[in-house]
């Protein structure tokens, strides 16, 4: 039997879940009728402007005046942050331990912290809400989503990746994933002292990036791959002009002498799509010491592979996978796409020649990060092999 204390405690709660409630559903519908008096006044030619913090002060205590001066706060907070905020992902995106927030439908929302993937409290109200918040999230980055274009991938201000698909591709209403950056990125000592490195591995890999070896980085999703591939290109020497590649901005070298690039996805028209290929292309016009490239994904495996037999060695990448052996097989397909008609074995001699090192990571299921083998590549029976150099 419960003491009286713990049954008290069990009561407050109750009682702050039921307050938080209450005002969650009055701020909904204070939101409904500023929407309504908002469209009323612009079809009337009376739009009071970008005031919209006063005209939702005004709402509340024109209607909840009698609730306290707290509770009048918390719903002016709560309507404005449905309004123009992120409605209920603001608090998870404020939590600087969450790293990804996934929404799979309205009532189902899921975060990423620590490397774990766990359920949330937080809900929506209804499909609209989570469609509002979306329109929110893209409207400020010149993109949109419908269904003539229901999948988007987008970079937001602060580095971080957001994609969303709506139905009828997503089955069960819109899915929103939120893949957070922080400004700052572990170097290798922070990684060394998290268990993703030991020291002798940090050293073998300095030396390789010192030495202008080509590394390809491979891994599944979520296993450290960019955030590996952003410590190493410390190693990269000061004089060294850098030129990164990437689908979605998300590297923060170290160096001053970096050139940024970024891809561009196609207009709602079809129009003006510039890709990772493109932009490596142009990359070897730039006179670049180093190539970067944040993912190998397409066709521009054999451009990549291509540049490091033609002098543009030392070049870093990543590139899914479940094996260092397999990375290269992956990489030979994906080159093979480009379907200029190259034999296989002329493609698999490239890759033999370019690219000299994959450093293979893997993720536990308590959501740590490690790198579990290094292998070097060599010629084999089959044309091209791996030999393992370390090994955790």
């Amino acid at each position: 039997m419960p003491s009286g204390g713990a049954a008290n405690s069990h009561g407050v709660d109750a009682c702050v879940d039921a307050a938080d409630r209450n005002a969650e559903a009055l701020a909904a519908d204070l939101r409904r009728r500023l929407i309504e008096r908002r469209r009323a006044e612009a079809a009337a030619g009376k739009v009071r402007g970008d005031d919209l913090e006063g005209a939702v002060a005004e709402l509340v205590d024109e209607h909840a005046a009698v609730l306290s001066e707290p509770r009048r706060a918390r719903i002016r907070e709560l309507i404005l942050r449905d309004t123009v905020g992120l409605g209920p992902l603001e608090q998870l995106l404020a939590d600087p331990v969450v790293t990804e927030v996934m929404v799979n439908a309205a009532d189902a929302v899921y975060v990423e912290r620590g490397g774990r993937i766990e359920p949330t409290a937080v809900r929506f109200a209804s499909e609209g809400a989570l469609r509002d918040a979306i329109e929110r999230i893209l409207a400020p980055l010149g993109r949109r989503v419908d269904e003539l274009s229901p999948m988007v991938d987008a970079r937001l201000a602060d580095g971080s990746r957001v994609n969303v698909v709506i139905p009828p591709l997503s089955v069960d209403g819109p899915a929103l994933s939120i893949r957070r950056f922080t400004g700052s990125r572990p170097g290798p000592d922070e990684l060394v002292a998290s268990g993703t490195l030991t020291a002798q591995l940090r050293e073998l890999l300095a030396h390789a990036v010192r030495a202008r070896r080509s590394i390809l980085i491979s891994g599944g999703t979520g296993a450290g791959k960019t955030t590996l591939l952003n410590a190493l290109s410390a190693y990269i020497g000061p004089s060294e002009r850098v030129i990164t590649i990437e689908d979605a901005a998300e590297l923060r070298l170290r160096q001053d002498h970096v050139v940024r690039l970024e891809s561009r996805p196609p207009s709602v028209e079809g129009r003006g799509e510039v890709t990772i290929r493109d932009l490596l292309r142009n990359a070897l016009r730039m006179r670049p010491d180093r190539i970067v490239i944040g993912e190998v994904r397409g066709r521009e495996a054999l451009d990549l592979v291509t540049a490091l037999n033609t002098g543009h060695d030392g070049a870093l990448s990543t590139l899914h996978a479940n094996s260092p052996a397999d990375a290269l097989r992956r990489l030979e397909t994906l080159a093979l796409m480009a379907g200029v008609g190259l034999p296989h074995e002329a493609i698999r001699e490239q890759v033999r020649r370019g690219i000299e090192l994959v450093v293979h990571l893997a993720r536990s299921p308590q959501g740590e990060r490690h790198v579990v083998e290094v292998g070097e590549v060599v010629q084999a029976a089959g044309g091209v092999g791996v030999r393992e150099l370390w090994r955790r």
